[in-house]
């Protein structure tokens, strides 16, 4: 590793609309020929602040210095022009086209009659000089995640990137892809690249790293090397320390409390292909808040959609109130009693040009008391609107406005009315805070909790620890697909969920 500064961020200042401050202040810098670890949870400000060297954010404060000169980031064609370029968790390939074609794609130097065999053979030259094996006349649609990923970093490279930033760049390989990935990044730092490592697993940071750096809550709290930590020092640094949380008066969980959820040896696939959900079973019980704790992409989104009947079973079983589940249609676990808080409350929790009256009855209009003989009811829709927007205190002009004009939070606050007005016995809750000020965030966790002292069953999948900390009677920690801890939440400790988190292993248990 070189001691030449090829990138240094001061002050970097990002405030999200609706004011989310993602980084606050943060001083970052990468030195030549070095794999720089970037570690931290969900929401720490790990990919806003590689975007804004990258060029796809601009910072509301701060100073970038490259190799010594200040310069003012705009887009990715700036950053390029730099020498920085960025391998996006979710890749920007086009499906149809070719290898060679989506590596020269957008380039603004080709010459008007493009040798493309030139570029054919630049870039096998380019695969075999770094170990990136991948063929350049191969469609895009024909490759596996991995040789996508080579793309990626390929392309890059026949830009001559001298910074490159992967951002959760193993989310989406198997193993060997990931040792595979480990010797190309290693192979590039001896040719005088520089790395930034951004992820939440542990281990990568300290198998692949020269550096760490750790964010918590928008701030750089460590910048440790992987040889200066174990660890259960670095689970601390990452999840901090945990008071314990106040929580809110609730009824104690009956003693013999019928079972309302259980999941059986689940597999569900995930969109690249692969297992998402890895064998996962747990139950879940009336009056009880069962909550999945996890960095996200371990599979809770792919089990939520496994549940809730958005997404095909691959093998295993779900049970609700004793009956197999298992591949039934969303109408018929509505149905049954099932209610579901998504996290894309725009994409999946409201029809955003509907009014906010239909839109507080979208699952049930067409059944009493809403409709009878296919006529909708339109005052009972309306009194029923009405109540949930007084009860649930969900401000807007009128309830014949669209709901796109609500803010995320009184969005938030007329899907949970909706769901929460449904009588469920169970509610299946992803992320319900997401994005809400303290107040929306406080309200939203006080229904939860007064539905569950109602006899409900909650099934609460949060990448937020402290939520999960606040709300759950029993836990359950996600990792790599598979349920790797379940105890009582007295049980647990915030580093021990933390480690479990990060994929580290609990001494002593």
């Amino acid at each position: 590793m070189g001691t030449e500064e090829v990138v240094l961020m001061k002050g970097i200042v990002k405030v999200y609309p609706g004011g989310v401050v993602a980084n606050r202040g943060v001083d970052f810098d990468l030195r030549r020929g070095e794999i720089h670890a970037l570690l931290g949870e969900n929401g720490a400000g790990k990919t806003t602040l590689m975007k804004i060297l990258a060029g796809c954010l601009r910072p509301d404060e701060g100073e970038i210095y490259v190799k010594g000169r200040k310069v003012d980031i705009r887009s990715p064609r700036d950053a390029m022009n730099l020498g920085i370029g960025m391998v996006h968790q979710h890749f920007t390939l086009i499906p149809n086209l070719t290898v060679a074609e989506n590596i020269i794609l957008g380039m603004s130097d080709l010459p008007h009659l493009l040798n493309l065999e030139e570029a054919k053979e630049r870039i096998r030259e380019l695969s075999e000089s770094v170990g990136l094996k991948v063929d350049p006349e191969a469609k895009i649609d024909q490759l596996s995640a991995g040789e996508k990923q080579r793309v990626e970093i390929l392309r890059l490279l026949y830009r001559n990137a001298d910074v490159l930033i992967f951002d959760e760049p193993t989310s989406i390989l198997a193993v060997p892809e990931v040792e595979a990935l480990f010797e190309t990044l290693r192979s590039m730092v001896e040719q005088g690249k520089s790395v930034v490592f951004v992820t939440h697993k542990m281990w990568e940071a300290l198998s692949i790293s020269d550096r760490i750096t750790v964010m918590r809550k928008g701030r750089v709290v460590a910048r440790v090397k992987p040889e200066e930590v174990d660890d259960k020092e670095l689970v601390a640094l990452v999840v901090g320390e945990r008071v314990a949380p106040t929580r809110v008066e609730r009824a104690k969980p009956k003693e013999t409390a019928e079972e309302i959820l259980r999941v059986e040896n689940l597999r569900v696939e995930g969109d690249r292909g692969g297992l998402a959900v890895k064998g996962v079973s747990f139950t879940v019980h009336e009056g009880e808040i069962f909550g999945i704790a996890g960095i996200e992409g371990n599979g809770q989104k792919e089990l939520v959609e496994a549940i809730t009947g958005l997404r095909p079973v691959k093998s295993g079983r779900i049970l609700f109130i004793g009956q197999d589940i298992t591949g039934r249609s969303v109408s018929e676990l509505i149905e049954m009693g099932m209610a579901y808080i998504p996290e894309e409350r725009i994409e999946r929790g409201v029809a955003a040009d509907l009014p906010v009256v239909d839109n507080s009855a979208l699952k049930r209009f067409w059944v009493n008391p809403f409709s009878e003989r296919g006529i909708i009811k339109g005052e009972v829709l309306r009194k029923f609107c009405s109540k949930i927007v007084e009860t649930f205190k969900v401000k807007c002009p009128g309830i014949d406005i669209p709901v796109r004009y609500l803010s995320g939070g009184n969005i938030q606050r007329l899907i949970v009315g909706r769901e929460l007005s449904m009588n469920a016995r169970l509610v299946v809750a992803e992320n319900p805070t997401a994005g809400l000020d303290v107040k929306s965030t406080n309200f939203v966790r006080e229904m939860l909790i007064r539905l569950r002292d109602g006899g409900a069953a909650i099934l609460l999948v949060s990448t937020d620890l402290d939520e999960i900390l606040e709300l759950s009677d029993v836990i359950g920690v996600m990792y790599d697909g598979r349920m790797v801890a379940i105890r009582p939440a007295g049980q647990m400790t915030a580093q021990e969920i933390g480690t479990y988190m990060l994929g580290g292993e609990v001494v002593g248990r």
